[in-house]
């Protein structure tokens, strides 16, 4: 426990003191939440939402999709090829300390990220847009989790397949980019061509932003259960690939 606990932090103090990682990880979704926020407001839309709220209202969920993107895509490959680039997991590997623990640091880390991300949002919404919530909070924070670790799973297929940091960067940026904009992360779906949207359920941040949007609006787990199925089926299968896959040197 005192091994993780030290790793735990000197790992979200490295994470931290990256400038682009924490802009798009915490200031970069809250700054898009003022922005939309001031332009829109956050009056019941039922005729567009299909229910009464806002577009802040809806807009909370939405973003906490771009942050477990962000996280999972860009901030995952890239430190962990950054760190078998320098020789940092070799010299891990050859201490005494057990490979699973500096996995479970970091993916711990990874995870105060994204939710402190979160938090920021819901603060935001809340003090300047009066965020309404319909859902249970422990609700949307297991479908959070579920989704979290889900993406990791991918985050950490990029980081053992990209040889170094940078195309570890790239890879991570053609994927989430494009799904961001096309999944109801960063516009609602409904402002995108039929086409367009049609394309969304292929994506798999889609899911992430109809768990988490449709618990956030009150809609029962039994109606979301294909996102769910989807995602928990993604962490399965993208553990058990990334597991195998995982490169130290």
């Amino acid at each position: 426990m005192r091994s993780f606990r030290k790793l735990f932090l000197v790992q979200l103090k490295l994470y931290l003191r990256e400038p682009v990682a924490f802009f798009f990880s915490l200031a970069y979704p809250a700054l898009l939440l003022l922005l939309f926020g001031y332009i829109y407001g956050n009056e019941p839309a039922p005729e567009f939402w299909g229910r009464n709220f806002g577009t802040v209202d809806a807009s909370v969920p939405a973003y906490t999709g771009i942050i477990i993107g962000t996280v999972a895509l860009m901030g995952i490959p890239i430190d962990t090829a950054s760190s078998r680039e320098n020789g940092v997991l070799r010299r891990y590997r050859a201490t005494p300390l057990r490979p699973a623990i500096y996995l479970a640091a970091s993916v711990a880390v990874y995870l105060l990220v994204a939710l402190l991300g979160m938090l920021i949002l819901v603060v935001t919404g809340k003090l300047i847009f009066d965020l309404r919530i319909a859902g249970a909070w422990l609700n949307v924070l297991a479908a959070f989790l579920l989704s979290a670790l889900a993406f990791f799973a991918i985050g950490y297929i990029i980081a053992s397949l990209a040889p170094t940091a940078r195309i570890a960067q790239v890879v991570g940026m053609v994927i989430f980019f494009p799904m961001m904009f096309l999944s109801g992360a960063g516009m609602p779906l409904q402002l995108l061509p039929e086409n367009l949207r049609r394309v969304s359920d292929f994506l798999p941040l889609s899911y992430v932003v109809r768990l988490i949007q449709g618990l956030w609006f009150g809609d029962p787990w039994a109606e979301l259960w294909l996102p769910s199925v989807i995602l928990f089926g993604i962490f399965i299968v993208g553990t058990m690939i990334a597991s195998r896959l995982f490169r130290w040197e």
